[in-house]
């Protein structure tokens, strides 16, 4: 994601600064018009406003210290990563106490949309910070929501988060009815896409189901772990019953077992394939 939307910025015009842990993708960055950094406090030494996209909590609570000590008064952190919420408030009060505001924006899209422009940003917390960042949403998002205190943008993703693993295993489950009737699974993309059985979902990693391809993650399933994760405990907390997605989730912990750990979610159709017998025949329509 963080790289996508820093090339995403840098093509808006945005003087971009970037850091990873990863000197691949530092490269990556430079390649892509922008300026690398050897830290997170080196990327707010250049700017008032700096985005947060990391894969775990020691991470936001990593970088958030980091930030804090960097004394940069007035700046906006915009915290895209899904994480709970409790988390992301800790790192709230770390920057606050440092003169610093944190925005909680979570994403929806995933990798391959990011590089296109394709996301949306659930953004929430101050007003006046969220009318500062609009300018940067808009140099790298599709839309972008103000939602009110901060967390809501949170809550928004993990309703959205919720229907698209639902989604994502029904159409899945759907090209594979269709492969074991006899239909073409490029068929059955064309034609269902265009009809009221579609989703986001569907159009998204419909594709990589077609070609039984799943190498290019846009999202592995060891990551996508951490959001049902996240998201089980959120409607637990809240005493609501979610029977869909965890039968979802069933799906999406036999795709970890059968070795798909690193591929894209969109595996899980193998996974039902191998539970139906299904042999792929490839045809041309």
């Amino acid at each position: 994601m963080g790289s996508a939307i820093s090339a995403n910025l840098v093509r808006a015009g945005f003087e971009t600064f970037g850091y990873d842990v990863l000197p691949a993708r530092r490269k990556a960055l430079e390649r892509a018009g922008g300026i690398a950094t050897q830290s997170a406090t080196q990327v707010v030494a250049h700017t008032s406003v700096a985005l947060t996209s990391l894969p775990s909590v020691a991470a936001l609570d990593r970088v958030a210290a980091e930030l804090a000590r960097t004394g940069r008064r007035g700046g906006i952190v915009l915290e895209t990563s899904t994480l709970p919420i409790e988390d992301k408030h800790r790192a709230r009060a770390v920057l606050g106490a440092a003169g610093m505001t944190l925005l909680d924006c979570p994403l929806s899209g995933t990798g391959a949309q990011a590089k296109t422009g394709d996301l949306s940003v659930y953004a929430s917390g101050p007003r006046k910070a969220y009318d500062a960042a609009v300018p940067v949403f808009e140099g790298f998002a599709r839309s972008h929501y103000f939602l009110g205190a901060f967390g809501n943008g949170s809550k928004m993703k993990f309703v959205a988060n919720l229907l698209v693993a639902i989604h994502n295993v029904s159409a899945a489950e759907a090209f594979v009815l269709g492969m074991k009737a006899g239909l073409a699974p490029r068929t059955i993309l064309r034609v269902v896409g265009d009809g009221a059985g579609a989703s986001r979902m569907f159009q998204v990693r419909g594709p990589m189901m077609v070609a039984g391809r799943y190498g290019r993650a846009t999202m592995k399933n060891a990551v996508w772990q951490k959001d049902l994760k996240i998201i089980r405990a959120f409607a637990r907390e809240l005493g609501v019953r979610t029977p869909l997605f965890d039968a979802s989730a069933t799906v999406y912990a036999a795709a970890m077992q059968r070795g798909y750990a690193q591929q894209d979610t969109a595996a899980v159709c193998a996974v039902l394939e191998a539970m139906a017998g299904l042999k792929r025949q490839r045809r041309k329509t």
